[in-house]
């Protein structure tokens, strides 16, 4: 696209961008999260974790079996970022919730995502507001499924 003709991007190029965004964030997610001992998946639950979520639910959002959500809450958990408690509703389910010392981390790992901070500092006001408007249409439908 040329600076002077604005054309339509392709749903192609659209994707490319969006994968190119999406994997630059992740990394940078990544990098912060293991200056504060954690891999990127134990920062992503911690991340997932605005209150009580079923062990089986973490599992579903991280795209994985629930074993392997046992290990990583192990770990979380011996870390003091988590703790497991019964559901309100049925006692057989194990909610995972995150402890304040386990909320404060995954806010400095946010904090500490400076590609991201950097590239975000680049918008203007009017340009980050229809960002998030535009993002905020798309998240609905990308997250359906999930």
């Amino acid at each position: 696209m040329s600076a002077t003709t604005p054309e339509t991007p392709t749903k192609l190029q659209l994707l490319e961008l969006l994968a190119a965004i999406g994997t630059a964030q992740w990394r940078d997610f990544a990098a912060a999260a293991s200056h504060h001992g954690l891999t990127s998946t134990q920062a992503k639950v911690l991340a997932q974790l605005g209150g009580p979520l079923p062990m089986r639910a973490l599992a579903t959002l991280l795209v994985c079996d629930a074993s392997n959500v046992t290990g990583i809450v192990d770990r979380l958990e011996a870390r003091g970022l988590v703790r497991r408690e019964p559901d309100p509703t049925d006692r057989r389910v194990k909610n995972v919730v995150a402890t304040d010392q386990g909320r404060d981390v995954i806010r400095r790992v946010r904090e500490e995502m400076q590609a991201t901070h950097g590239a975000l500092d680049t918008l203007g006001a009017d340009d980050s507001a229809t960002l998030y408007a535009l993002l905020a249409r798309l998240r609905p439908g990308m997250e359906k499924d999930a």
